[in-house]
């Protein structure tokens, strides 16, 4: 059996990235709304077992991020879903947080919650087939945002949680989100990012998570999405990884970055960049979500005659992500 370092590794290597596909019920069912699929629970498991179908995959996907939900499907030849990605050889993720609420005395900020009862649902993904686990915290840029107070409390769960899933034999995702809403700019998304990082990494030391088995699934340093001053795709390259630099182990295997709400073609662009700056450390791949199967979803709209054509879609966008990472290399 694999360690947990083992498939920390593996999910960032080969030039693959991890592909997010663990909406929640609420999120999927307003997704599939959008593109006017009724959202019901047949439905959501259709569209997942057309993405986690699609020919050849694993060349460009290690492994897929799946919810509660899924986890605990079949496809239609009866296969759950974790037996089918083994098959083609990706991991199986879950996702093991219960979704960011309001933080009590803190306006505005929000904390991730899902530690209660944690450890005997790391036990059962673990039994259901899960290798790996994700939880996500949200930081706001704003005008006294992020307090110390929305950053303590969710590193302190983003460390919790880590620390319980090594113990429980899953490689944890630790995802810090610097969300991209707002009009702040790349200056302050790069000043907040490193200080969220930094303060989550001495929280993962306390905590004595093991860095060698963890994965980073952080934002890119971006201008908020009002800015009227939008960077240069190189400038977005610099300033993530200036900030990865000076916070970030070397010793952590890989950072997968997340969309976080840009395009499919501009966060691809940010990822090529990256890759043709010095030497790293880490290997940078993605952990995109929208940024991957977005297409897929607009081009399938629950039309089983339109199946082939969405897989394509997807197969392309994750292609390109693959293509992106190897720049540098070529």
């Amino acid at each position: 059996m694999s360690t947990l370092t083992e498939v920390a590794h593996t999910l960032v290597s080969n030039g693959r990235g991890i592909l997010a596909a663990d909406e929640s019920i609420g999120t999927m069912s307003s997704r599939l709304e959008s593109v006017g699929v009724e959202p019901t629970e047949e439905n959501r498991r259709v569209y997942r077992e057309l993405i986690v179908t699609t020919p050849k995959l694993s060349d460009s996907v290690s492994g897929i991020i799946l919810a509660d939900e899924t986890l605990r499907q079949n496809l239609s030849n009866g296969q759950t879903f974790p037996e089918a990605l083994a098959d083609i050889g990706v991991l199986a993720g879950i996702k093991v947080d219960t979704g960011a609420k309001p933080l009590a005395g803190a306006p505005n900020e929000k904390v991730t919650e899902g530690l209660d009862g944690l450890r005997e649902r790391v036990g059962e993904y673990r039994r259901l087939g899960a290798t790996f686990a994700k939880w996500r915290a949200v930081f706001t840029i704003g005008a006294g945002l992020p307090t110390n107070r929305a950053v303590r409390a969710n590193v302190h769960a983003l460390a919790r949680y880590a620390g319980l899933c090594q113990e429980g034999g899953l490689v944890p995702i630790v995802e810090p989100e610097v969300l991209m809403d707002g009009g702040h700019s790349l200056a302050q998304c790069q000043q907040v990012t490193r200080a969220v990082l930094r303060s989550l990494f001495d929280e993962l030391a306390l905590m004595r998570v093991d860095f060698d088995s963890m994965i980073l699934k952080p934002n890119m340093v971006v201008a908020g999405k009002d800015s009227s001053e939008q960077p240069a795709v190189a400038e977005v390259a610099q300033a993530t990884v200036d900030a990865l630099r000076d916070t970030v182990p070397p010793t952590v295997p890989g950072v997968a970055f997340l969309s976080g709400g840009q395009s499919p073609e501009v966060a691809t662009n940010h990822l090529g960049a990256m890759q043709n700056l010095d030497q790293l450390p880490w290997e940078l791949t993605y952990s995109f979500g929208r940024a991957l199967v977005g297409p897929a979803l607009d081009t399938w709209r629950g039309n089983h005659g339109k199946w082939d054509a969405a897989q394509k879609a997807l197969s392309e966008r994750a292609v390109a992500n693959a293509a992106a990472r190897a720049e540098s290399k070529g």
